[in-house]
């Protein structure tokens, strides 16, 4: 099980690379600022949340606690952040929401072969109170993982070599939901989001599980960034491991960012409330960093608090 929530795809170069891009954005601190009161809190697709942070689609949590993701989904209330289920979860659609009463739910989705059950799904969301679906993009194939392989385990996940973008109109109509696109790092594809009708896009690379040896998050931030011109929001995950890094994330023009696998392993080690100490620290850590970069809120953290090493 650690092999498979660690593991990335190939010889783990992206894995890696996510996490050392995100040291190459140096910080720029400020003083002499009145920072007596900073705030995490933002306001992210239209909804009040206590920092700029999404707990990120992660599948079969019920292998790391007993209950799951209706564990992380009542944290992320309590911390007033949003969760987005995963269609791999170990739990329903139905069972999260209940479990987690004013939780802000978001759906990621596999499309399954047999659309009509893909429909029934999405049909369904609404009704539990989920807020938007996430379409992961980046996952046409499965990338091979190594440790996975090891193990000769079965990657947990749908993949769909058959979907094009004109999907999107069919997951938008059928669930009434916005929909976020998730999975993208280029220019060409953030356009295609854009013309397609996303309410958002995530610039991700799968946390390094596709397709080993491409562009690190960080730097494909600034490209996506620079395509949609705030069009729409930008999140951004892969590498995120502390509130400074968020800050980092926010400096290079993003509006939030999502986090995986350090959730994941508070999951693990103590459950719902590991989770929930995670999430503590990176408030705190994003209320450090804000201060200490002369900035009371996330809204005014923007490019000159950051400068590139290297790139």
């Amino acid at each position: 099980m650690y092999d498979y929530y660690a593991g990335g795809a190939g010889s783990e170069q992206t894995l890696a690379e996510n996490l050392s891009a995100w040291s190459r954005v140096w910080l720029r601190p400020r003083g002499l600022v009145n920072v007596s009161e900073v705030s995490s809190a933002c306001v992210l697709l239209g909804t009040q949340s206590s920092l700029p942070l999404v707990l990120a689609p992660v599948a079969a949590q019920g292998l790391l606690s007993d209950d799951g993701e209706s564990a992380t989904a009542r944290a992320a209330a309590a911390a007033g952040v949003p969760f987005c289920l995963s269609t791999s979860g170990s739990r329903s659609p139905s069972e999260v929401a209940a479990a987690a009463p004013g939780a802000s739910l978001w759906f990621q989705l596999y499309v399954d072969e047999d659309r009509q059950v893909t429909s029934d799904l999405l049909s369904s969301l609404a009704s539990f109170g989920y807020r938007r679906v996430v379409v992961t993009i980046d996952l046409a194939v499965a990338g091979r993982r190594e440790r996975e392989r090891k193990h000769e385990a079965r990657p947990v996940g749908g993949w769909a070599s058959w979907l094009t973008w004109a999907d999107l109109d069919w997951v938008r109509e059928t669930s009434g939901l916005p929909v976020v696109v998730k999975g993208v790092s280029t220019a060409e594809d953030a356009r295609l989001a854009l013309d397609h009708g996303a309410e958002a896009v995530v610039v991700s690379n799968h946390g390094g599980r596709q397709l080993d040896g491409c562009v690190p998050t960080a730097v494909a931030l600034r490209e996506v960034v620079d395509e949609v011109h705030r069009a729409v929001p930008v999140l951004v995950d892969g590498g995120i491991r502390s509130g400074a890094d968020v800050c980092r994330a926010l400096a290079l023009g993003a509006d939030a960012a999502m986090i995986g696998r350090p959730y994941a392993w508070g999951l693990a080690v103590a459950g719902e409330e590991g989770v929930r100490e995670v999430l503590s620290a990176f408030e705190e850590d994003v209320r450090i960093t804000l201060a200490l970069l002369g900035r009371t809120r996330p809204s005014e953290v923007d490019g000159s608090c950051a400068r590139l090493a290297g790139w």
